[in-house]
């Protein structure tokens, strides 16, 4: 689901005690004997990006989850998108398996799967019902049962009726008396639809941004209850070498990184085909791209040295390119939001 759980995994999987995750959480027993350590300014920040970004991972699919439901579908997603995404997270909990990580990353592992398959699920089964043809009674039923409306609609039709043979024996002046007042009309309609579309797009951005002030500050207060009780310390500089099963895990850890990389091109696609991005969750998005970019933070943060950083150069450029795709997606929130109310007015 993101690099940065492909990092921590290969953490272990790999054999290095250089990770891209700049921490490594102790037992409660170590933690109980060592207490806190003393940590530098660049070590303290490395920690606090890495548990952000963290946070972002655990907390990214609830938006879209939330969206689907809202609206009763799920026909804006790509679900190719989303298969690709779940190998990815597949790959990383086997090459965990393989590697024997201690429990606390399989069970990370096994969360990012089951959050997968929650949305695929949810989004097959949105697809399967609304796919379903309505039963031929219920649509005879909705046709002959009038709903509380009718009576409002049918004396709005005799009124309509009734003003049309008015209008045809009226007189020039107060037929352009009626078509003007009908245009005002319109036109406070569409003043009072802007108005209402800008005051939702503010109170959107309004939620979205509190929501990234409460990942940064779950995230700083977990990884600061952490460190405090000693359960957190930086991970060391050193390179070992790995056995035959890391190498297995490193192979796993760089098919994953091409199956987050390439995950986002379909739904890329399907937004540029549809011209819109109604049903997507933008918060979805923003996670993931502060996700990315706190973890690839979290690295530099850590440490620059040149070994350190071509180790971790493979999971730089993963991260670099999904926040690229990430920010084609946002372009796409852009324009795509600006055309849709003029070919409705088209329309």
């Amino acid at each position: 689901m993101s690099w940065l759980k492909k990092r921590i995994m290969n953490y272990s999987i790999v054999s290095l005690k250089s990770s891209s995750f700049p921490g490594r959480y102790r037992s409660n027993m170590e933690s109980m004997e060592q207490g806190p350590i003393s940590l530098t300014a660049r070590e303290a920040a490395s920690g606090l990006l890495g548990s952000v970004s963290m946070t972002c991972w655990f907390f990214l699919l609830v938006p879209q989850l939330i969206e689907n439901y809202r609206n009763g579908n799920s026909e804006a997603i790509s679900l190719l998108f989303l298969f690709v995404w779940f190998i990815g997270d597949a790959a990383n909990l086997a090459g965990g398996l393989l590697s024997g990580l201690v429990p606390v990353i399989v069970a990370i592992a096994v969360y990012f799967c089951i959050a997968d398959g929650v949305l695929i699920a949810q989004c097959v089964y949105y697809k399967v019902r609304n796919s379903r043809p309505e039963p031929f009674h219920r649509r005879r039923s909705s046709t002959e049962t009038p709903d509380p409306t009718t009576p409002l609609l049918g004396r709005r039709f005799s009124d309509s009726l009734a003003s049309s043979e008015s209008r045809r024996r009226s007189s020039g002046s107060l037929r352009r008396y009626h078509t003007s007042g009908r245009r005002e009309s319109e036109v406070e309609d569409t003043l009072a639809k802007i108005v209402e579309e800008n005051d939702y797009g503010s109170k959107a951005w309004v939620k979205n941004f509190a929501s990234v002030v409460g990942i940064f500050f779950i995230g700083m207060a977990g990884w600061t209850m952490a460190w405090q009780t000693g359960m957190w310390e930086p991970a060391p500089l050193e390179n070992n070498n790995g056995s035959d099963k890391a190498i297995g895990g490193l192979v796993l850890g760089y098919f994953s990184a091409v199956c987050y990389l390439g995950a986002r091109l379909p739904q890329i696609y399907k937004n540029y085909c549809q011209k819109s991005c109604e049903g997507l969750s933008l918060l979805f998005f923003i996670l993931s791209l502060l996700g990315n970019l706190t973890y690839g933070a979290g690295i530099l943060c850590h440490s620059t040295e040149k070994e350190y950083f071509l180790t971790n150069l493979p999971w730089l450029i993963g991260s670099l390119g999904t926040m690229v795709e990430d920010a084609a997606i946002f372009f796409q929130f852009r324009i795509y939001a600006v055309q849709e109310p003029r070919l409705s007015a088209i329309s």
